[in-house]
């Protein structure tokens, strides 16, 4: 085999190992990359729900929050364990493209030294009773002689290269051998933790199965529980629709006294000065993005309504969400705008509604409030505090609006 042969199989098998730039390469990476990142993100969930369920459980009540933070632990976790699972057959993949590297390796290194111990062969061959020097004067002509000293040197030159390139080989075998090792023992933790969460995983279900069968003992209390909560979500309905009406109508006046024409927009009836349209479309522009507001905690009643989780028949409908958090955790404000009004509705707490153009957000169930009303607020700012009722819950309730329009409120929050 020529050298440039030796050459191109070189190419060839850093191309394989990733020492030149290799798509097939560079996705594993990027797939091991995502993998870890997924990890890292359903552990921290984890560990969230894990401080908020020893808050709420110290209460030992059994309750419907209780219940919520075990069906989202369990969900989590079952997360958690396909994400270990899908790490075991990424590994099992690696661990087999390395063996196959290695396996190229060696019988690329056996080539490289049968090779190179040809070149010995020949070269000891040509030194056979005549000297290099003999060789070269020995010429006829001076092209003869140019030509001779010429082979000379590139055979020369194949000699180092060849031992350069059994060198490299070698070493890369080395590298991929320590790698395969590697892959292994990260095959054997994943495999090792993918058990420890499936353990955990049916003592979260026998937990969760032992609190809905507390929980279907207390059928009337929690109908009565419902209704209230009913009530509660028609009070702060009523809040929001009365603050937004008003503004309405105090921004009309405003107007018509200062014989100018108001922007509407278009869908509400909330007319918008330049510095209000220009917030609502920054709002707007955001939607998908916004911080939540508080920074631990998990959605525990979706927006719309859904079945109860524990009563068969009965339905439930929220124009919010509910955010389960830990307790005493900040209050923020989701975007920046103005503090329109501050308020306390019985059974939800303090509560503080928030202009940003046309559109409102509203915080409830807040043990404090640290803004006063006409405050500007800026985004992720203080608002209050949390408050944590009777049953060891610590939770927020938040609301979006469009005008006079309640929104979904999840569209506007960050993934994350």
């Amino acid at each position: 085999m020529k050298i440039n042969q030796y050459l191109f199989l070189l190419v060839l098998v850093l191309y394989q190992l990733g020492t030149i730039d290799n798509p097939l390469y560079a996705q594993t990476k990027r797939s091991r990359a995502e993998l870890e990142k997924e990890k890292a993100e359903v552990l921290k969930r984890l560990e969230e729900f894990d401080k908020i369920l020893e808050k709420t459980a110290a209460r030992k009540k059994n309750t419907i929050s209780e219940l919520n933070v075990v069906n989202r632990q369990l969900e989590t976790r079952a997360n958690y364990i396909n994400t270990l699972n899908n790490e075991v057959l990424l590994l099992n993949q690696e661990i087999k493209d390395t063996q196959n590297l290695i396996q190229s390796l060696k019988e690329d290194l056996e080539e490289l030294k049968e090779e190179y111990a040809q070149m010995i062969y020949t070269s000891s061959k040509l030194n056979s009773g005549v000297t290099v020097l003999s060789f070269i004067f020995s010429s006829s002509t001076f092209k003869q002689f140019y030509m001779r000293l010429k082979y000379l040197k590139q055979y020369s030159d194949a000699r180092k290269k060849q031992v350069d390139q059994i060198n490299k080989v070698s070493a890369d075998l080395e590298k991929q051998n320590n790698q395969l090792e590697k892959q292994k023992s990260d095959k054997q933790l994943a495999l090792e933790r993918e058990q420890e969460q499936k353990k955990e995983l049916a003592s979260l279900k026998q937990e969760q199965q032992q609190i809905v069968n507390n929980l279907s003992q207390k059928e009337e209390e929690i109908r009565k529980d419902i209704k209230k909560t009913k009530k509660q979500q028609e009070e702060l309905n009523r809040l929001i629709r009365k603050v937004i009406e008003e503004e309405i109508r105090l921004a009309e006046a405003e107007a018509k006294k200062a014989n100018s024409r108001a922007t509407k927009s278009a869908g509400t009836n909330v007319p918008l000065t330049p510095e209000s349209a220009a917030l609502s479309n920054s709002f707007a522009e955001n939607k998908g993005n916004m911080p939540w507001p508080v920074a631990s905690g998990f959605i525990s009643r979706r927006f719309g309504t859904h079945p109860h989780p524990t009563l068969r028949g009965i339905t439930e409908t929220n124009d919010g969400v509910d955010i389960q958090t830990n307790p005493d955790e900040t209050v923020r404000a989701v975007f920046s705008g103005t503090v329109t009004k501050i308020s306390t509705v019985p059974g939800m707490g303090g509560t503080i509604i928030i202009r940003h153009g046309e559109y409102y957000t509203m915080y409830s169930r807040l043990r404090t409030i640290s803004v006063k009303s006409g405050q500007k607020v800026a985004a992720r700012e203080k608002i209050g505090e949390v408050s944590t009722g009777n049953d060891g819950t610590s939770e927020v309730h938040f609301q979006t609006w469009k005008g006079l329009k309640v929104m979904n409120p999840t569209i506007w929050l960050s993934s994350n």
